[in-house]
């Protein structure tokens, strides 16, 4: 069985995304599991958010890395996580809001069988040193 991806992206989001990357250019993705709006994922431009030993590389969405931190992470790592959007302003710093929209998460658990082949997860730190490494 093929890795089964821990993250996914709805087509209305990717819309969206590619709005946000013609104005901003290369994108990345964090969900820090504050309270409020901060337990929604975020959209920065690539490298705005640091990322590091306390998040975790959940994969790429539409060419964008998605972190979480890692106390996040303990509570949703036996779900797979999609990245929708829809109308509403929130209130961070997430690059969407301008556009009257906020990025959401909607999840699903993992059956047994994905559970056995899901993407391996890497901290935030391991993930900036393969980049570096090329």
């Amino acid at each position: 069985m093929k890795s089964v991806p821990r993250i996914l992206i709805t087509p209305e989001a990717v819309d969206v995304l590619q709005q946000l990357r013609g104005r901003f250019g290369e994108l990345m993705f964090h969900q820090s599991g504050g309270c409020c709006d901060g337990s929604q994922p975020m959209c920065f431009e690539k490298g705005e958010f640091k990322v590091g030993s306390n998040d975790v590389y959940l994969g790429d969405i539409d060419g964008c890395g998605f972190f979480m931190s890692r106390d996040q992470f303990e509570y949703w790592q036996h779900t797979q996580l999609s990245v929708d959007i829809t109308p509403g302003r929130g209130s961070s710093f997430s690059l969407e809001i301008p556009l009257g929209l906020r990025f959401i998460i909607r999840s699903r658990l993992f059956n047994d069988n994905e559970l056995k082949h899901l993407s391996p997860v890497i901290s935030g730190e391991e993930y900036l040193d393969k980049q570096a490494d090329g």
